[in-house]
């Protein structure tokens, strides 16, 4: 059974990966990598391009199915769930290319990040009045306070399409934020940025954390974003754990210097 507590500091571990390893034909992605997640924490997924970040990202969702190790998720073992089980469960996730509806409004977008609160059957749905209208009225409610609380309500009903790159990535956030995750995935969600949006995002990043308390997995390459908001980084290099800790302690382990950062800073 998943240890469920750190002796040293009492946090509740949410996610538990134990000797994770994923090989595609004779090629090594991912060996024998072990790290977890606490409740309420940022977890920053750090290291240079075929690392095996994303990979990693794709096993915790389902997309990937590991030939070693285990997955432990709220104390539970996981065993071959699919990604919308694992959807169902709590785990939501935005991807390195905005994976959106670019003939959608931002709206409908969000809307479609309720699908596993959408409870109905075809009955309900087709006599639509009743409790259909009122799950709907609620998915919408909910939808709502996240367009509120990204700041987007001056494009609500813009195709997202239309929609330059930063704004398309906070639309993103928010689609995965109307899962209500209890643990969120984000892989390189300020990739292609600029200074100002990445601050935007940080901030975002940060507030979802603070205010609707969700766990916070995210791949970053910009090591000043990594060091401000993470809690914890966890560290790959050709798809091995060569570190893990605080940033303090992350930034100043000569190994991770030597194979990712390249300068002592």
């Amino acid at each position: 059974m998943s240890t469920q507590n750190n002796g040293q500091n009492d946090k509740k571990v949410m996610l538990d990966l134990k000797n994770i390893s994923l090989s595609f034909g004779g090629v090594k992605a991912i060996t024998d990598i072990s790290f977890n997640i606490y409740e309420g924490e940022v977890r920053a997924i750090i290291g240079p391009n075929g690392a095996g970040k994303s990979s990693m990202l794709n096993v915790i969702n389902g997309f990937y199915h590991p030939q070693e190790g285990e997955i432990w998720f709220n104390g539970e073992q996981r065993k071959g769930m699919k990604p919308y089980e694992i959807a169902y469960q709590g785990i939501a996730r935005t991807f390195q290319n905005i994976a959106l509806f670019k003939g959608m409004s931002v709206l409908d977008n969000l809307m479609t990040g309720r699908f596993t609160h959408m409870n109905k059957n075809l009955f309900y749905q087709a006599m639509w009045k009743g409790p259909a209208e009122q799950e709907e009225i609620a998915n919408r409610e909910f939808v709502e306070h996240i367009i509120d609380f990204l700041e987007i309500q001056s494009i609500r009903k813009t195709p997202v399409g239309r929609l330059p790159y930063g704004l398309q990535k906070r639309v993103e956030l928010g689609r995965a934020l109307a899962a209500q995750p209890k643990l969120l995935l984000l892989d390189e969600p300020m990739a292609g940025m600029n200074v100002e949006e990445k601050e935007d995002m940080c901030r975002f990043i940060l507030d979802v954390n603070d205010t609707f308390g969700t766990t916070i997995a995210l791949i970053e390459h910009d090591m000043g974003v990594v060091m401000d908001i993470s809690d914890r980084v966890v560290v790959l290099d050709y798809g091995r754990k060569i570190g893990d800790g605080e940033p303090n302690e992350v930034r100043n382990d000569q190994t991770v210097i030597d194979a990712y950062l390249g300068v002592s800073h």
